[in-house]
């Protein structure tokens, strides 16, 4: 995939000497976006290609501390269980991904800029929908990291992210980070202008960009945030024809489970895997180290999610793996290796990333029923996905009854005991891919880190720690970093 880059040092916030470097360069050297094909490969980069996963999963409930022994000691990771701001601007850090979401708007915002020019803008339709859905969805990561979680009581007044809808003219363009409501308003206006612009036929591989399921399937995740539960309700029923997600998913029993290592983790992150809803190819090690970092997941929680009976009353079949004897992953990442020298081992490894998928549409659905009060077509769903997780289901025997969620929950409120089984259940599949963080923050719930030395770091509500702190050099440009 060919990458035009023309806005790098713009889009990133970094040293004026660097944009100085830039803006000394004769423009007729520049990529002039003046076909479908220029902006549609200047579209390909509208997307932030850096991983989370390495600070969001050591932030959640899901890690452990394992010591010393035979495990990867990291910065990152170190950091972000402990709950310190993360210093590290490399690959893998919340540095790294707010600078390549900003360059990821920075595209969206030239391709933009280039189809207002254009003498029809009409023709471009299609990259005009795309590039309105990508400066959405990177916003709304940016907002969803860096600032505090959406409130209504609150968002008109916390602090939100600059919303960038015009390229960078000059040096260090300074920035007003306004406010979250600001920052949502932004992004619904952008999510529903472009959105149904999309066109699948303008792509020559659709899973890496905003198709018209990963759009529908992000505007479920927006919605959710925003409290919007009809809306979420609405798009998940757009990712597939009649609403019916049950086929997309995932399937772990009838094909993953009889997998050897090596193909399910070739499989994961195919594009041709109907559950793969968007996908992002990042600078990551994450796929080298995710189950050897001294903060992962680790036997006790490997006995709680995976080997102990659920709600079900039966066990999940996740093949699960070892390296050593803490290190444990389910099969999901695979590092591809790009070599600066065929004849040297010098090169970057990256990670591809499902950004979204049919499980999550699935799952904000679920939840979008249950907070508007149709139990019995969100046990449905639950019901769905349990079916395609346990070897033998049976719908009798596995179903998810009143009498199961007061026994495994200790609830007679069934909202209250399905929200708990929901959650559960996305802990177990979302498990080494950072996504339980979202749903920590969207539910309040408290995190406890233990040590290998004995302390306890807690986290609860309120916490600043669990809003990342902006990048440093951004004070130059004008925002303000997070309180600590």
């Amino acid at each position: 995939m060919k990458k035009i880059i023309l806005y790098t040092c713009l889009a990133t916030l970094v040293a004026a000497t660097g944009c100085e470097d830039y803006l000394e360069q004769a423009v007729d050297q520049r990529t002039q976006l003046e076909t479908e094909q220029n902006i549609s490969e200047l579209l390909a980069t509208a997307y932030p290609q850096a991983g989370y996963t390495t600070f969001t999963e050591a932030m959640s409930d899901l890690v452990l501390d394992k010591g010393t022994g035979t495990v990867v000691v990291n910065e990152i990771n170190e950091n972000a269980y402990l709950f310190r701001d993360i210093e590290d601007r490399n690959q893998d850090s919340p540095d790294y991904y707010w600078n390549a979401s900003y360059a990821a708007i920075a595209a969206a915002n030239h391709a933009l800029e280039a189809i207002e020019r254009a003498p029809d803008p009409t023709v471009y339709n299609a990259q005009k929908g795309e590039a309105l859905v990508a400066r959405a969805y990177a916003h709304f990561m940016l907002v969803t990291l860096f600032a505090k979680v959406y409130d209504p009581a609150t968002a008109a007044s916390d602090p939100g992210v600059p919303y960038v809808t015009e390229p960078e003219k000059v040096v260090m363009q300074q920035y007003d980070r306004r406010t979250v409501a600001y920052v949502y308003e932004q992004i619904e206006r952008d999510l529903t202008e472009g959105l149904p612009l999309i066109d699948n036929n303008s792509y020559r591989v659709p899973k890496y960009h905003f198709n018209t399921a990963a759009a529908h399937a992000f505007a479920t995740r927006f919605y959710l945030f925003k409290r919007d539960y009809q809306k979420v309700i609405d798009h998940a029923n757009q990712v597939f024809p009649g609403g019916n997600i049950g086929p997309n998913l995932r399937p772990w029993v009838s094909m993953y489970s009889t997998l050897t290592a090596n193909e399910g983790l070739a499989r994961y992150t195919q594009a041709t895997e109907s559950s793969n809803l968007l996908l992002v190819e990042a600078p990551s090690l994450w796929a080298r180290n995710y189950g050897r970092y001294r903060y992962g997941l680790a036997t006790p929680i490997v006995n709680e999610l995976f080997r102990s009976e659920n709600v079900t009353g039966a066990t999940w079949i996740y093949p699960l793996y070892t390296q050593g004897t803490e290190n444990w992953l389910v099969l999901k990442f695979r590092e591809h290796f790009v070599r600066a020298d065929v004849n040297a081992d010098i090169g970057f490894p990256y990670t591809i990333y499902p950004l979204l998928t049919a499980e999550e549409v699935l799952f904000n659905r679920a939840e979008a029923y249950l907070e508007l009060g149709y139990t019995e077509a969100a046990r449905d769903d639950l019901n769905t996905f349990a079916s395609t997780r346990i070897e033998n289901y049976n719908a009798t025997t596995h179903n998810i009854s009143d009498m199961k969620l007061r026994a495994f929950y200790g609830t007679r409120d069934v909202k209250e005991g399905l929200m708990a089984a929901l959650l559960d259940f996305k802990a177990a599949e979302f498990v080494q891919e950072g996504m339980r963080w979202f749903d920590i923050l969207r539910h309040n719930i408290t995190v406890e880190h233990p040590t290998a030395d004995g302390q306890v770091i807690v986290s609860a509500p309120g916490d600043p720690r669990r809003v990342l702190q902006i990048p440093q050099e951004a004070e130059l440009a004008g925002v303000a970093q997070n309180p600590r």
